[in-house]
């Protein structure tokens, strides 16, 4: 039998197409039509007037950061629940990572205790220079609370939505709630450009800002002129027109893998032990990742026991995200909370979600599941 991935790419006619259509054309730099197009259709899908599009989600943080005037001695609040990829642009901007536990009901960052924060840093005399919230496994967060908390002391919100591209919260879509917002396509995201991300704003200057930046900052002038640092963050044309083809195909993806997270729920739900990601009921996440936790005690074996088996059957998981508190770089960083994060990467395990995935591939998984308990 063959090998089943997390999330694999999930690729179509249309994105052949206009790969081919870019190649001929002989537009392969990082800049060109189709650029330029994956830029506007990407805007007008998530409900925001301006994109730039980049050589990766990372380096969209790392330029939200730039804009805002983030720097050495600043501190930057940060989901703990995360990939790293949320907080290290914040150390390569010389600040200091703020972190802040999940809440049970999304998984994402908890209001109450970004609140809290805040009020604390307020007495102290010192706010942080922006607050990243994560949407994560494709879930937003709650920004009703987390966008209000922000406006109060007038700190900047960045959205990290990596993982929610074709998300919603309260009718509106991920990609649309921060003063900044970032996407990832890599090559497992929901939709995929192999390696690439867009930074997103309803601020033109900001954008203008961006793309300035991540074409090394070159002068206006007939040389090479730099007076500021830059950086190589643009997104080949090559890869627009891969982007261009799998957005058109999005709203089916999201389908798919809703499907799938649905199976799943009626497959295993029955078992003791094993729960599921909630699903918060003001918004609609994407299910970029089904993800199962399992307590040990009612269900007779271990998360690790699970991946363990699944690996035996050529069957790729993994644990939720490592919460950033609990890696060895950000242990000295201050948190408020951590033990909701530090229990879900405890039990927490991802089950393949990739939008290819067949119902008889779907079957093996859910009964080598099955077969683990007691």
């Amino acid at each position: 039998m063959t090998r089943i991935y997390l999330s694999p790419p999930h690729m179509g006619d249309d994105e052949r197409k206009l790969l081919l259509e870019a190649f001929d054309s002989n537009w392969i730099a990082p800049l060109g039509p189709h650029v330029d197009a994956f830029e506007r259709e990407m805007a007008a899908k998530v409900g925001v007037a301006h994109a730039a599009a980049l050589s990766s989600g990372t380096a969209a943080i790392h330029l939200a950061l730039r804009i805002l005037g983030v720097g050495p001695g600043d501190e930057v609040i940060a989901s703990s629940l995360t990939f790293s990829a949320t907080v290290n642009p914040i150390v390569y901007q010389g600040a200091t990572p703020v972190l802040i536990d999940a809440e049970r009901a999304t998984w994402n960052m908890d209001p109450v205790l970004l609140e809290e924060e805040l009020d604390a840093c307020a007495r102290r005399g010192k706010l942080p220079k922006a607050v990243i919230a994560v949407d994560l496994y494709g879930q937003c967060a709650d920004y009703e609370r987390i966008a209000a908390a922000c406006a109060r002391y007038e700190v900047p919100l960045v959205e990290d939505s990596a993982e929610a591209l074709g998300s919603s919260y309260r009718g509106r879509m991920a990609g649309s709630f921060g003063a900044l917002s970032i996407l990832s396509f890599n090559g497992n995201k929901i939709i995929t450009t192999s390696g690439g991300g867009m930074l997103l704003s309803d601020r033109k200057e900001w954008i203008d800002r961006a793309r300035f930046l991540a074409t090394q900052a070159r002068d206006a002038a007939p040389h090479y002129q730099h007076s500021q640092l830059g950086f190589n963050y643009r997104m080949s044309n090559l890869l627009a027109a891969v982007g261009r083809g799998q957005l058109r195909v999005l709203d089916q993806r999201v389908a798919r893998r809703r499907e799938l997270n649905a199976a799943y729920r009626r497959a295993l739900g029955d078992l003791p032990g094993i729960g599921f990601m909630p699903e918060a009921p003001e918004g609609r996440p994407n299910c970029w990742l089904t993800c199962v936790t399992i307590d040990p005690g009612a269900f007779g074996a271990t998360c690790e026991d699970v991946r363990r088996k699944l690996e035996a059957e050529d069957i790729e998981a993994r644990p939720v995200w490592k919460p950033m508190h609990l890696q060895p770089f950000y242990s000295a960083c201050r948190t408020r909370g951590g033990s909701v994060a530090a229990e879900l990467f405890e039990r927490g395990l991802c089950l393949p979600s990739g939008s290819s995935l067949g119902d008889a591939d779907l079957n093996r998984i859910v009964n080598v599941v099955r077969s683990v308990r007691n």
